[in-house]
């Protein structure tokens, strides 16, 4: 199934995807030789938005969750993927931990931890699940079952340091050669997390919200995009939403409003010209949100600088606040993408999936109650399980640039583009490369 574009596709879209279709091979071999130079992140999901005159990506996220929303169909290609990423990490592994978020009442996230125990059982791994609550005490299973769920059971155990010295992480009588974070490390590192240097620890550590920086991935995914572009002979707009920084910002005691302010000018100026360039009868708009953290928070859509002078005792309250209760001091200003896409007549934008360098599947990220301007990972939102149809590597050279198969390509080529950037940011961000 594809969402309903609400604009033709006509114009610099049509002809984006047309010269996907075009260039499907060259477009491999491209992507061939990038990961020849650069080690993928274990799993990427990346947050799209389809302008119909723009296709960009607009998060990147490194501790993925959702994947209960995948095509079951598709979990072949999930179970194949991790078993080439986990030869790449360690070949001889049989253990494996897997530590969650701090959720014990969300249950589809809880679901999303369940379906990625089965992936990693199915890719030959003994898997139990580790949890940083402290309420966690012994093994403590947790009955996901409802709302039309087959029976899932899902049993969190409480970590401890093992072996000599307590040098190892694992669990009673569980000694895993690696542990894989599904917990962005929002609030920072756990001490218990600290000081492992005997296991495989992935993603790494310097992959957490704690010191990953929004603006950091951007600016390696501008060099990707770039480079993408000119090899295809395109123009890097029509892929790369434009960005600014402020990196000192106080919403409580209202600092940094003029760096937030000159930053929303600039870069409006910079979109007017491209849609006036392009015939685009849109309104130009910017998202205003934290520099580091997820879940949607600390974001707002701005179209004028001074609404980022004039903000209310509410907004200012909404914006200083991420993940954990973690003050924002640092933003970033992004280029805002229209989503034309619709399911139910309400907005949606697609979200695509990566294990290691292969795109394993994806699904739509639905709001009814946000317009197509806005951030749609906010109260309102819904999966429902509109998973891909088609897996995003087979395009369809007879068919229409917006049928099913071809656009899910050109989600699959955008989607591969920023877990490549997000390669070059874990590479130059490691704090113990030389």
């Amino acid at each position: 199934m594809v969402p309903h574009l609400t604009t033709s596709l006509t114009g610099p879209l049509l002809e984006l995807e047309r010269c996907f279709l075009d260039n499907d091979t060259k477009i491999e071999q491209w992507m061939r030789l990038q990961w020849l130079e650069h080690t993928p992140p274990f799993y990427t999901s990346v947050d799209l938005r389809n302008a119909g005159f723009k296709l960009a990506p607009v998060d990147t996220n490194l501790f993925p969750g959702g994947f209960n929303n995948l095509n079951p169909a598709f979990l072949p290609l999930c179970i194949q993927a991790t078993m080439t990423a986990i030869e790449k990490l360690c070949p001889d592994a049989r253990n494996l931990l897997l530590i969650p978020e701090n959720h014990t009442r969300n249950m589809f996230y809880l679901r999303n931890v369940a379906r990625l125990a089965e992936i990693l059982h199915y890719a030959g791994l003994n898997v139990r699940v580790g949890s940083l609550l402290p309420e966690v005490t012994a093994p403590t299973t947790l009955d996901l079952s409802g709302d039309g769920n087959d029976e899932c059971k899902l049993t969190l155990e409480p970590l401890q340091r093992i072996g000599p010295g307590g040098r190892r992480l694992g669990l009673t009588d569980f000694d895993p050669c690696a542990i894989l974070l599904n917990n962005d490390l929002s609030a920072g590192v756990p001490e218990i997390l600290q000081g492992i240097h005997e296991q495989h620890l992935i993603p790494p550590l310097h992959a957490g919200w704690h010191t990953r920086r929004k603006s950091q991935h951007f600016s390696a995914y501008n060099e990707v995009a770039n480079s993408f572009a000119t090899a295809m002979g395109i123009d890097p707009w029509l892929i790369n939403p434009g960005f600014g920084v402020c990196g000192t910002v106080n919403f409580h005691e209202r600092t940094g409003e003029e760096c937030l302010a000159a930053n929303v000018d600039a870069l409006l100026l910079r979109i007017r010209a491209k849609y006036q360039e392009y015939g685009v009868k849109e309104d130009p708009f910017v998202i205003v949100k934290a520099d580091a953290g997820t879940y949607g928070m600390g974001i707002m859509t701005v179209k004028d600088a001074s609404e980022v002078r004039n903000l209310n005792r509410k907004q200012r309250n909404k914006m200083a606040v991420g993940k954990e209760g973690m003050q924002v001091t640092e933003v970033i200003l992004q280029e805002g993408v229209h989503s034309f896409e619709t399911v139910d007549e309400g907005v949606a934008e697609p979200v695509v999936y990566m294990i290691d360098r292969y795109v394993v599947g994806g699904f739509y990220r639905i709001n009814a109650s946000r317009g197509r301007d806005e951030n749609l990972n906010a109260p309102g939102m819904s999966f429902k399980p509109l998973a891909f149809d088609v897996a995003c590597y087979l395009p369809d050279p007879t068919g229409e640039p917006d049928s099913p198969p071809n656009r899910f390509y050109a989600y699959g080529v955008v989607g591969r583009l920023a877990m490549l950037a997000a390669a070059l940011e874990l590479k130059r961000t490691d704090p113990e490369a030389v």
